[in-house]
């Protein structure tokens, strides 16, 4: 005995017959779907927006021997987002890649804006901005990134030495915006030699009591523990200054009232535990890396054109690859991946001692 078939319910509509749009739809899914989820099918690409060029569109001079850069698209294009505490590569006219803190207002989509103190006795970096980049000069860059990130505590002590007060104002402009506890401070030698200090001026009238500026010349220089005292309890501490400063509120932490310590340098920070080890490279030259020096700074005495930029373990422009030898890893950039096949960022890495590491230098 056969079952006859039920009669085709009908549709929303109240029809017996086929919906015609549906029954096209799934014939068009039943030929896509298989091809677009093939093996090998073709990806749609991301598409990079970021530009690798940025004009200098006003240049000023901030404070003594300080030159903040206006940088925009070429093509007056809006600019990637950034957070409080994001750098900039600059990629400089004679191929030196340098990072600078972003420090103009995140809101403004149309421009970045860094600041560059000039080191005289420096590695040519800072000189070359000043000489090099004027009103109208394309700059290579890449970014933003950000390795000194702002979390928007509840409450907030922002220390600010010198030129360290480029990647802290754009988080006092936040703090301020969220309505938090915070309390701002700058430090320097003089007035003169303190950069945006009108803008602190104007957020000081702002937020009375919440802005504190102090000058060697005027109040001594600052006492770390005294300017911890500054943090409301329970606050984190963002920072960013000279070495002897950042060193001095490391050693002074552990008895304040703060939760949380986090900053940035300037520079390198002090080999900590290093043990002597060597170098060999391709050549067969071996070079001797005492306790308290970096690979790298070992690596540039013979091969000056090395290629560094941050010095502090991030940006990964100094790595190499270990053909032997085993490493002591430092960084905050290589993937676990990376390390197992083979590179390093002699900048802070490392090996044990009176190992040799194999460089394909």
């Amino acid at each position: 005995m056969s079952i006859p078939s039920p009669a085709t319910p009908p549709d929303l509509y109240g029809r017996t017959r086929p919906d015609r749009f549906l029954s096209s739809l799934d014939r068009f899914a039943s030929w896509y779907i298989p091809l677009a989820t093939r093996k090998g099918a073709r990806r749609p690409r991301t598409r990079d927006d970021r530009p690798r060029e940025l004009t200098v569109a006003a240049r000023r001079e901030v404070a003594d021997d300080v030159v903040s850069l206006r940088l925009t698209a070429a093509d007056g294009r809006m600019l990637p987002r950034w957070q409080p505490g994001a750098h900039l590569d600059l990629r400089l006219p004679s191929g030196r890649l340098r990072q600078y803190s972003l420090c103009g207002d995140p809101a403004d989509r149309h421009a970045y804006r860094i600041a560059v103190r000039l080191l005289p006795d420096g590695d040519g970096g800072s000189a070359e901005v000043h000489a090099e980049l004027t009103e109208g000069r394309r700059v290579g860059v890449a970014g933003p990134r950000n390795a000194f990130p702002f979390a928007g505590d509840d409450r907030v002590l922002l220390l600010a030495g010198g030129i360290g007060i480029t990647p802290v104002l754009p988080m006092a402009y936040e703090a301020a915006r969220r309505g938090l506890d915070f309390t701002l401070v700058h430090t320097g030698r003089t007035r003169a030699s303190l950069p945006f200090a009108d803008e602190v001026g104007r957020l000081a009238r702002r937020r009375t009591g919440r802005v504190v500026v102090r000058t060697d010349d005027e109040h001594g220089v600052p006492d770390a523990a005294g300017l911890l005292s500054l943090a409301p309890e329970g606050a984190a501490v963002y920072a960013c200054g000279p070495a002897p400063m950042l060193d001095a509120l490391q050693r002074a932490f552990p008895a304040s009232g703060a939760s949380a310590l986090h900053f940035e340098r300037f520079s390198a920070a002090p080999v900590v535990d290093g043990k002597p080890f060597t170098l060999r490279l391709r050549d067969g030259r071996e070079l001797a890396v005492p306790a308290d020096r970096s690979a790298l700074d070992v690596l540039r005495d013979a091969e000056p054109a090395t290629p560094y930029s941050c010095r502090q373990g991030f940006c990964g422009v100094c790595r190499v690859r270990v053909l032997a030898g085993s490493v002591e890893h430092r960084d905050r950039r290589l993937t676990d991946a990376r390390r197992t096949a083979g590179d390093m960022l002699v900048c802070v890495s490392r090996a044990q001692e009176g190992a040799c590491l194999e460089l394909d230098v």
